[in-house]
C-alpha cells in the first residue's frame, strides 16, 4: 500500500470500474467505513445508513433488479437478465448507502441526501488512499420502488448510490488536469 498525502489523494482521485476479488477487508475495509461517518452533517442527524453486499448477496441484487423490471412488465429475454445479474457482479463487494433522512425544519432533506451523499465521496477517496479500486453508481435501480422495497427501505429513504470495491484489475486513468480558475470566480464582479 502506497502512503498518500490527504492533498495527493484529493487531487488525483479516479474511479477505477474495473475491479476484481478480493474485496477490501480488515482494518482497509474498517478506514473505509470510518471514512463515510466523517461527512458533513448539519446538526449532527447521521443521515445515512449503509447495507455492505457480497459474496451470494451479489447474485440476490442483480435477481432484484430482475424482477424490478419485470414486475414493470419488461419482457426481458435471458441474455438481458443474465447482463442485469452480471452488473452487480462488477465488483466482489458493493456498500450501498443510503439516506436516512429525518423532519427537521432546520435541515431541509435535500441537505440530508447531500451529506449521504458526502459519506460516498470520503468512501472513495479513503479506497484510493488504500490502493483499493472504487466506483460510484447509481442508474436507474437506484430510484427503483422495487430495489428500494427489497432492499428494506423505507418510505423517507433514498439509494445515494451503489459504491463497488474491489481490487484495482487495470492501470488507472490519470486524473484530468483541470484548472479551477474554470469553475470559480469571485462575487460580486466590479
Amino acid at each position: 500500500m502506497a502512503d498518500k498525502t490527504a492533498l495527493e489523494v484529493l487531487h488525483n482521485r479516479v474511479s477505477c470500474g474495473i475491479l476484481t476479488a478480493p474485496a477490501p477487508s480488515g482494518r482497509v475495509l474498517e478506514n473505509i467505513m470510518r471514512s463515510a461517518l466523517r461527512a458533513a452533517d448539519h446538526r449532527l442527524h447521521r443521515p445515512w445508513r449503509f447495507l455492505v453486499i457480497q459474496g451470494n448477496g451479489l447474485q440476490r441484487l442483480g435477481e432484484i433488479m430482475v424482477q424490478s423490471l419485470v414486475d414493470d412488465g419488461e419482457n426481458l429475454d435471458q441474455a438481458t437478465r443474465d447482463m442485469m445479474i452480471a452488473k452487480a457482479q462488477r465488483a466482489p463487494m458493493i456498500i450501498v448507502a443510503i439516506a436516512n433522512c429525518t423532519e427537521d425544519p432546520k435541515v431541509p432533506e435535500v441537505e440530508q441526501i447531500i451529506s449521504a451523499g458526502c459519506t460516498v465521496q470520503n468512501m472513495l477517496n479513503a479506497a484510493f488512499a488504500q490502493d483499493v479500486g472504487a466506483m460510484w453508481r447509481t442508474g436507474a435501480m437506484a430510484y427503483h420502488n422495487g430495489v428500494r422495497k427489497a432492499l428494506g427501505l423505507a418510505s423517507h429513504e433514498h439509494i445515494v448510490g451503489f459504491l463497488y470495491l474491489g481490487a484495482i484489475k487495470t492501470a488507472l486513468k490519470p486524473a484530468p488536469e483541470l484548472d479551477p480558475a474554470d469553475f470559480f470566480s469571485s462575487w460580486p464582479q466590479d
